[in-house]
């Protein structure tokens, strides 16, 4: 025989759910060693662009491209061909701390904003400005999803995001 829920175990429900919903409403604010991802930030330009999610057909085409791109980019830099940081590269394909600007701007393009004013940069980090100030950072870059990526003259060297509901 099934028992009836008391009044209190619902109660008790309806409180989680809701304060599990006031958390998914939380402004997130991080720092990473791992940034977006090429087709994340793929896959947020053609929302922001055409108002919907791109098709497998426009997946493909875009991942056969991006091969391509980074086949050619490896034979003109065989260095980085044979280096421990080409999976990060090649397969993930996710920008991280310590990855060259030329790279960046291969997998995730430009960045819809940069700021090179040190003002500019210490709001961009945020709470994070002491931590990304200690590396010196020339340029912010700004991309969708909230991804700030602070680089130096040659290199990534820090990565913060921030979300708002």
């Amino acid at each position: 025989m099934i028992r009836p829920v008391s009044r209190h175990a619902c109660s008790v429900a309806a409180l989680v759910l809701a304060l599990a919903g006031c958390g998914a409403l939380a402004t997130q604010e991080r720092r990473a060693a791992q940034g977006p991802s090429a087709e994340e930030i793929w896959t947020a330009r053609v929302v922001l662009d055409t108002g919907h999610e791109p098709t497998f057909d426009e997946k493909q085409r875009w991942d056969d491209q991006m091969d391509q791109r980074i086949s050619q980019y490896l034979a003109r830099n065989p260095a980085l061909a044979n280096s421990l940081n080409v999976t990060t590269f090649r397969i993930t394909r996710q920008v991280t701390v310590g990855m060259e600007r030329d790279l960046v701007l291969l997998l995730i393009g430009p960045p819809v904003l940069f700021a090179k004013d040190t003002a500019e940069i210490e709001k961009l980090a945020r709470r994070f400005w002491p931590q990304v100030k200690n590396n010196n950072p020339k340029e912010a870059w700004l991309y969708p999803q909230g991804w700030r990526l602070f680089v130096d003259d040659t290199r990534v060297v820090d990565i913060t995001q921030y979300l708002e509901p």
